[in-house]
């Protein structure tokens, strides 16, 4: 008998290590949907990775990976109203391009809260939370901050503006340091410029920004953005012997970029850049960074998501994926994957669906903050939300609740228990991607009869414009609106499976970044109002169903 245990633990550890340690495959982006401006770090072998947020509440998700594949959502920097919040803020301001770091048991994210506050801390002992109430930082004048911790010393770098505040150029903007005290969360010295425009000044370089350095070899490695977050950005290098340089670009620059490729190839990748280095777990070097994927032209409704890609180290330079020109969907690599428990997939594609039974998933949104009096969940009805006067064409906190659309292709559902007592009060679901570009697909009523409806967003004034209205009994309804790359469609349904088309083929360009401006993605919302008028009705959502399924994935 003892034999036999021991031959089944000694299996059963070999299954383990078999499982962990064949050859995967890391697929890109690595956090599909709206994870925009990505920072990683890795502290022993587990990695951890925020994104920007924005004006969206909570802020700043912390993910955790043991294999840079398999991302799981832990918590929130920005996750109590006491610390922040982004009333008054269009969706587009509020948190721009944190940085986590690591040192001395302590875990740290600097970030820019634009318009009001400007550069910040926050420090934690556990990277799921909670963090600390931000200490800002009032000398570090820019964005884009970053901590560089070198054995006794930490230095924050940042963007900030043309010397003497005289730009020689549109977009021109500098590299700039100061010594940091963490102890304390302020700044050391004097300040002293490392990146005057970019890496050559005589080409008139726009927006060097996103600043980390690397010490590896006895050179300091100074990574930056460079190009502006659009179809021209990219990644370049410069390195200096002493932290505070002089910097010395890489004369092959830029190290990423995907600009110069023909705009018409087949599933393109974009708008690479604003990168960061981490050490895999086979000891190789990748960056992670933020692309986009159009689905024609420049029009993509996915915002900028969080890719992935190996860096070679060529005579003392880091390029990354120097054997192929474009960017690729599928990086083989020689570890195995370690998946986590009850952890969402994130990249390829997927389908889940968020129940509200006890407590909201940390990967839900509001919108500038959250009102837990507006809210509660039961297993019975969901989540119920009290209508509120206040809309998502303003810049206040609406009965909204969303998830981020993943996919070019895929749909959100859920089923909506509600009863308009006014045609001022309507609840349903919303594809949003800023104050004046969404659709909304809600029940309520018209001329005394229950009616589900189809509203676009005004491009001017507080009236939307209804696209579409039918009839239907009362009781519950299901809500589902799908995306098809530059088209969406709009259905309900008054028992499962049985679902009506209200109207497709609707414009998806017009909820694009291109349109509508700004550095946000689309999200899908379960959103509740009463249009300006008080009222103590409710809306009851049952759950989130998302289903994500871009043929690209199917094609390679």
């Amino acid at each position: 008998m003892k034999r036999i245990l021991v031959f089944a633990i000694i299996f059963s550890g070999l299954q383990s290590f078999y499982a962990h340690s064949q050859p995967t495959t890391l697929i890109n982006p690595i956090l599909a949907g709206f994870y925009p401006d990505p920072s990683v770090i890795k502290v022993g072998t587990d990695y951890y990775l925020t994104n920007s947020t924005f004006s969206y509440f909570p802020g700043l998700p912390v993910f955790h990976s043991k294999d840079l594949k398999n991302w799981k959502q832990i918590g929130n920097v920005i996750s109590r109203p006491s610390q922040m919040n982004f009333m008054g803020h269009r969706m587009t301001r509020g948190l721009f391009a944190p940085s986590i770091s690591y040192h001395d048991g302590l875990y740290y994210v600097v970030c820019t809260l634009i318009d009001t506050g400007g550069n910040f801390v926050v420090t934690a002992k556990d990277p799921a939370g909670p963090w600390s109430d931000p200490t800002f930082l009032p000398e570090v004048k820019g964005i884009d901050p970053s901590l560089y911790f070198d054995d006794a010393k930490a230095y924050i770098l940042y963007n900030s503006d043309a010397p003497d505040y005289k730009p020689l150029y549109s977009g021109h903007r500098t590299i700039r340091m100061y010594e940091f005290d963490p102890v304390h969360r302020k700044v050391v010295g004097e300040e002293k410029m490392l990146v005057n425009g970019g890496v050559d000044i005589s080409k008139k370089p726009v927006w060097i920004e996103a600043p980390h350095i690397l010490k590896r070899n006895d050179w300091y490695y100074l990574y930056a953005a460079e190009g502006g977050t659009s179809v021209n950005h990219s990644e370049v290098v410069l390195r200096s012997r002493d932290v505070w340089g002089p910097y010395q670009p890489y004369e092959r620059n830029p190290i990423l970029t995907q600009r110069h490729l023909p705009a018409d190839r087949k599933d393109p990748i974009t708008s690479a850049g604003h990168a960061q280095f981490v050490e895999a777990p086979d000891g190789k070097t990748y960056a992670i960074f933020l692309a986009v994927r159009p689905y024609r032209d420049n029009f993509y409704n996915t915002g900028r998501e969080t890719f992935i890609a190996p860096v070679e180290w060529i005579d003392d330079w880091p390029v990354v994926d120097p054997v192929h020109p474009e960017l690729q969907y599928r990086y083989p690599v020689a570890y195995g994957e370690t998946k986590q428990a009850d952890a969402r997939p994130q990249s390829g594609n997927f389908q889940y669906t968020v129940t509200f039974e006890s407590q909201l998933d940390p990967s839900l949104l509001f919108l500038r903050t959250v009102d837990s009096t507006s809210f509660n969940l039961t297993k019975a009805n969901g989540l119920t939300v009290t209508l509120k006067p206040e809309t998502c064409m303003e810049t206040g906190n609406p009965s909204f609740i969303g998830k981020r659309q993943q996919h070019l292709y895929g749909s959100a559902e859920t089923a909506l228990t509600f009863t308009a007592k006014s045609d001022h009060e309507k609840a349903g679901l919303v594809i949003f991607q800023d104050e004046r570009h969404f659709y909304y697909l809600c029940k309520s009523v018209a001329d005394g009869k229950n009616v589900v409806q189809l509203y676009k967003s005004p491009a001017e004034g507080s009236a939307m414009e209804l696209l579409a209205q039918v009839n239907v009994p009362s009781g519950a309804v299901l809500l589902r609106i799908s995306a098809e790359g530059e088209r969406y469609s709009f259905r309900y349904a008054l028992s499962p499976g049985k679902w009506s088309v209200l109207k497709d083929n609707v414009d998806g360009t017009f909820l694009s970044t291109q349109v509508a401006g700004g550095f946000i993605g689309c999200v899908f919302g379960m959103y509740a109002t009463s249009s300006g008028q008080e009222t103590s009705n409710k809306a009851s959502f049952r759950y989130l169903k998302y289903e994500g399924k871009d043929p690209v994935y199917d094609q390679r």
